[in-house]
């Protein structure tokens, strides 16, 4: 009962069934938006219940997956300015399986996805070497091995227009926190100045959003 998104919330009042302590509300609006995330995206392939085919199945699957990775990324990023090692690796045994299901149900040429892999494990044993030296991971080698994953699942031109739409909410960000009251905008600066911008996080949340719309703009019923 613990367990159930959004149910178990509620039935707990918001607060943990043990301690007592409360649970943040971001839990609950996290797992609001990813439900409401799901069905947008079963709505943009013009998934009919009524006529499905097993490869549109496991397609939505790994999909769904895919963006349940990208919310786990945003998520921690926007708190820790961190990509844990654990959501890169299951993100990397998604991509394999992603790769060889389009391989072998499209018969489509695997160079590409090859060179992408390598990329990967390259990126991957950099972190590992640069963790060894510095007692920390390399927070841009964690935003390139998310990009590549990015470019593996929704395909290059979709990552462009990724990094646009990352730009602009960031920029917008910006100003929102200029725009405030002179007094507050100089608190924000005092604990705000040496705070990384989660990069990782408006990449993900970029990306949902691009795919999202070009699925409803490209994809027919």
């Amino acid at each position: 009962m613990d367990l159930i998104p959004i149910i178990s919330y509620i039935f707990l009042r918001g607060k943990c069934r043990y301690c007592g302590k409360k649970v943040r509300i971001r839990y609950l609006i996290l797992e609001v938006l990813s439900g409401i995330t799901f069905l947008l995206f079963a709505l943009s392939l013009k998934i009919d219940v009524l006529n499905l085919n097993r490869n549109k199945i496991i397609y939505f699957l790994f999909f769904i997956l895919y963006i349940a990775v990208l919310f786990i990324i945003a998520g921690i990023d926007k708190e820790k300015i961190k990509i844990e090692k654990s959501v890169l690796l299951f993100g990397l045994i998604l991509g394999v399986c992603f790769m060889i299901y389009v391989c072998i149900s499209k018969m489509q040429v695997i160079y590409t996805y090859i060179i992408y892999l390598i990329l990967i494990m390259l990126l991957l044993i950099l972190n590992v070497v640069f963790l060894k030296k510095n007692l920390t991971e390399n927070y841009m080698i964690s935003i390139l091995i998310l990009s590549l994953y990015m470019v593996i699942f929704t395909g290059i031109e979709t990552f462009y227009y990724t990094i646009a739409f990352s730009l602009l909410l960031m920029v917008l960000t910006i100003i929102i926190k200029n725009i405030k009251g002179a007094k507050k905008r100089k608190n924000i600066i005092d604990t705000d100045k040496n705070r990384k911008t989660p990069i990782g996080f408006y990449l993900s949340i970029s990306n949902i959003f691009i795919m999202i719309l070009a699925n409803f703009l490209l994809i027919k019923g």
